[in-house]
């Protein structure tokens, strides 16, 4: 039982810094997409890329993020946290409702890559690719009677990853899935098996594209489940996992939202605080 709650807790960990980061950089997106980041020119210095703390939480509250401003510098400490955001030179650790800048760290080249991160984004990376591929392998299959959305077999995937030049060998391909497995980017459809080179189904526990509200950082909670492996999120009308009866009047379909790409800076620049 020790075990077994061990790895719940893992998962849920590691749930969570995935929620966090991708809620992170959806933000960030829609942030440069509004020019909310811009350069900012204070007392002769330029900071690139960077936003003030005031003008966020304005335009949280205009975009109906956050329903008052207490929340909102909640919610930013949260993502400040969890090194999604910074101080421009890290003077504050905490997120205040005043004229300072601050920065996604995505966006100065600050962000921590640890293996943790390395797989999640190739796991990210190979999503997307996969979901737009013109004959993707994501499609929905039967494992013992039961259909699955989106799932692939585990020796296709390894297929996929050789021809598409991701991987050198078989061997290679194997270790890789066993690790996003392991950080839960992919799961075996009844969550029977370890990853195998083989025919047993798999699908990709997050769905990397559906929209995330900021409110949902402030409710997780520690006895909140895996979102890919309750009940409850495989029946949300935008959850891709849905275990069901086939249906021959079944199709799949795509996500509603699109990547892109942020040219991040790299330089660091000593810190001084916008004033009115």
């Amino acid at each position: 039982m020790e075990l077994l709650g061990n790895i719940q807790s893992t998962m849920m960990t590691r749930h969570q810094k995935a929620e966090v980061m991708i809620a992170g950089e959806q933000l960030r997106l829609r942030l440069h997409d509004s020019k909310l980041i811009k350069d900012h020119r204070h007392h002769l210095r330029t900071y690139p890329n960077c936003f003030v703390a005031q003008e966020l939480i304005d335009w949280l509250i205009a975009h109906k993020e956050v329903p008052d401003r207490e929340t909102a510098v909640q919610l930013m400490q949260y993502l400040m946290d969890h090194d999604i955001i910074h101080h421009v030179c890290d003077k504050w650790p905490v997120f205040k409702d005043a004229k300072y800048l601050y920065r996604f760290r995505k966006d100065d080249g600050t962000f921590p890559f640890n293996i943790e991160v390395k797989i999640f984004m190739r796991g990210q990376r190979l999503y997307e690719h996969l979901i737009t591929s013109k004959d993707s392998i994501l499609q929905l299959r039967q494992e013992k009677g039961v259909a699955y959305e989106r799932s692939f077999p585990g020796y296709m995937l390894i297929d996929w990853l050789l021809q598409n030049g991701e991987i050198e060998s078989r061997r290679q391909g194997l270790d890789l899935c066993k690790a996003l497995l392991e950080y839960y980017i992919i799961q075996h459809v009844s969550l029977k098996h370890h990853f195998f080179d083989s025919g047993l189904l798999y699908q990709f526990c997050i769905n990397f594209r559906r929209r995330r509200h900021l409110s949902e950082l402030l409710h997780e909670t520690e006895n909140e489940e895996v979102e890919c492996i309750t009940q409850h999120n495989q029946d949300r009308a935008d959850s891709p996992f849905t275990l069901r009866k086939t249906s021959p009047s079944e199709s799949n379909s795509d996500f509603l939202s699109g990547i892109k790409m942020i040219k991040s800076t790299t330089n660091i620049f000593p810190c001084i605080d916008m004033e009115s």
